[in-house]
């Protein structure tokens, strides 16, 4: 019948998975004019969209080797729970997205005990960047690969992956990237002396902002201490407020923290340059077109393998561009003192300032598709779920 809804079984734990997962189903109920069952993980988004999430999506919002050795056996009970809902809810097609350390290996358990269930997931692995063999041991178990960077099919064509389709980025298309790119489109006074803006986002997980609220206050301080104003603006998630509150407490400068997404897109469109931890939302400074400097620091475990790593950058934008468009700063490197200076070429009509604000117009033009990403996203599930059900 081709009017039963379909029934759709969803894993998402990143707040930006949960975005992509939210923008598929709108885009799924488009394409098949049809009510849409979802079964599975996801957060506010998806909730929105009728999942009521087995658990809190947060759970599975790991980063870092430490961080899931330390939540393995939780994780375990958790893969194993998920994957028998889903399989007991007789899906027309799981769709993981991102977190792959806990997605993917709920993909492998529901194709071993149902292999009729179709296995798509979106965003590829990092398999680029370190541990290429991944992309070999997807195969079994996943069917299709929905990649979110431009060279990503390539990549999984090249090591013996699952096939992958391009389908863009949803923050091409997004109304708040939009509004931060006009903001940034007017013309603006960098004269030294000016009050400058300074958005400052410490990353949205807990172990990302342990690791830089301190480097960053420090480097704060710093820029103040050389005679730059500034108006200091923190965007977080509501659920970590508190702690970045507690985090910032004895800096120098209080930041204005915001939580809300249209605040943070204001924040955006006003910035004169940004101090970040590296993760998506380089991406969306960049198609925002604001300059920025990057900064990680990796957990003890992770240090351990830092030899596997085999990109040449680890900061979307300049892996898109395929050039150093912006500084990026790891573990002893992110240095206060280093970090201001960096920040100040970037306060005035700079060379450098220049350089990052072409760089990001190359990463917009790489990332231009001729369909919005959800919409390409929704024809490839929807192929597999009409393969299984014959409608």
């Amino acid at each position: 019948m081709t009017d039963r809804p379909l029934r759709l079984a969803v894993v998402a734990g990143e707040e930006s998975g949960d975005l992509l997962g939210a923008d598929l189903v709108t885009a799924l109920l488009a394409a098949s004019g049809r009510d849409i069952v979802l079964t599975g993980i996801g957060g506010r988004h998806l909730e929105a969209q009728g999942l009521s999430s087995l658990f809190n999506s947060s759970e599975i919002a790991l980063m870092g080797v430490a961080a899931v050795v330390r939540d393995l056996p939780r994780l375990i009970r958790r893969i194993g729970q998920t994957a028998r809902e889903i399989v007991a809810a007789k899906p027309d097609c799981l769709v993981t997205i991102d977190s792959p350390d806990f997605s993917l290996r709920v993909a492998k358990k529901v194709r071993a005990a149902d292999p009729s269930i179709p296995i798509v997931h979106y965003v590829c692995p990092s398999v680029w960047a370190w541990r290429p063999g991944r992309a070999r041991a997807m195969k079994p178990h996943v069917d299709h690969i929905l990649c979110v960077l431009p060279f990503e099919p390539d990549v999984l064509d090249k090591l013996g992956g699952p096939k992958g389709t391009f389908v863009g980025h949803r923050l091409t298309a997004d109304p708040g990237v939009r509004s931060a790119v006009a903001a940034q489109a007017i013309a603006r006074d960098l004269a030294p002396g000016r009050e400058k803006t300074l958005v400052v986002l410490p990353g949205s997980r807990g172990s990302e902002i342990g690791h830089l609220l301190k480097p960053f206050g420090e480097t704060i301080d710093i820029l103040r201490a050389r005679g730059n104003r500034l108006r200091i603006v923190l965007p977080t998630l509501p659920r970590l407020r508190d702690r970045v509150a507690a985090g910032v407490a004895e800096w120098g400068q209080a930041p204005e923290i915001i939580v809300g997404a249209d605040e943070k897109w204001q924040a955006f469109g006003a910035a004169d340059a940004a101090l970040i931890s590296s993760g998506t939302v380089s991406l969306e400074l960049a198609l925002a077109g604001v300059p920025l400097v990057s900064c990680y620091k990796f957990d003890w475990l992770s240090r351990q393998f830092e030899g596997l790593i085999t990109s040449w950058s680890a900061l979307l934008p300049n892996l898109i561009a395929d050039r150093p468009v912006a500084p990026e700063y790891y573990n002893q490197y992110v240095r206060p003192e280093h970090i201001a200076r960096s920040l100040e070429c970037l306060f005035t009509d700079t060379e450098m300032r220049a350089w990052q604000r072409e760089g990001f117009a190359e990463v917009r033009r790489r990332l231009a598709t001729d369909r919005p990403p959800g919409e390409t996203a929704a024809g490839v599930v929807m192929s597999y779920i009409k393969q299984k059900t014959g409608a």
